[in-house]
C-alpha cells in the first residue's frame, strides 16, 4: 500500500523565495548576493574584457590595485519574490562578435543565477558599452617613440 501522507521534505526547489520559511528555518539572500553571483559568471564569459562603463571600470581599477575586486561592478538586479531581472554593462574584446557575446553573457547568467540562487531569471538585459583592442594597451608607447627616434 503506497504513502500518501503529505510530510514536509527538506529540499528546496528551484524558484523558492529569497526569503523563504521551512520547517528547518529561514533563509534569506540578500540583492548583493544576486548581484555578485551574475557579476562572475558575466565576467567569466568568453569575449568579455570588463564589467560596467568607463566610471565603474575606473574605480574597479582603483580598487584592483588596493587588492579590493567589486565581482558586482557593472550589474544591476530587481529582485522580487521568485524572480530576478539582471542588467549587465559589458566591454566586449574585439573582434568577437557582439551579439555572440551578448547571447553568452545572457546564458551564463540565467544559469548561475538559477543554480545557485535558486530563483527564475525573467529578464538578462546586456549593454555593450566599450569594445577593448589589446593593441591599444600594447605596443602604442613603442610606436611613438620609433617615430621621435
Amino acid at each position: 500500500m503506497a504513502n500518501t501522507s503529505s510530510t514536509p521534505v527538506a529540499s528546496t526547489p528551484i524558484g523558492t523565495p529569497l526569503d523563504s520559511q521551512t520547517t528547518f528555518g529561514k533563509t534569506v539572500i540578500n540583492d548583493g548576493v544576486v548581484a555578485k553571483v551574475a557579476g562572475i559568471a558575466a565576467r567569466e564569459t568568453a569575449g568579455v574584457h570588463a564589467l560596467g562603463g568607463g566610471a565603474a571600470r575606473a574605480l574597479g581599477a582603483i580598487r584592483g590595485v588596493m587588492g579590493n575586486t567589486d565581482l558586482s561592478q557593472g550589474i544591476s538586479v530587481e529582485v522580487g519574490e521568485t524572480q530576478v531581472a539582471v542588467d549587465v554593462a559589458i566591454v566586449a574584446e574585439y573582434p568577437v562578435p557582439l551579439q555572440v557575446v551578448a547571447a553568452d553573457v545572457r546564458a551564463a547568467v540565467i544559469a548561475a543565477v538559477e543554480t545557485i540562487i535558486g530563483m527564475e531569471v525573467t529578464e538578462v538585459n546586456v549593454t555593450v558599452n566599450d569594445v577593448y583592442i589589446a593593441s591599444e594597451d600594447n605596443g602604442s608607447d613603442d610606436q611613438a617613440e620609433a617615430r621621435v627616434q
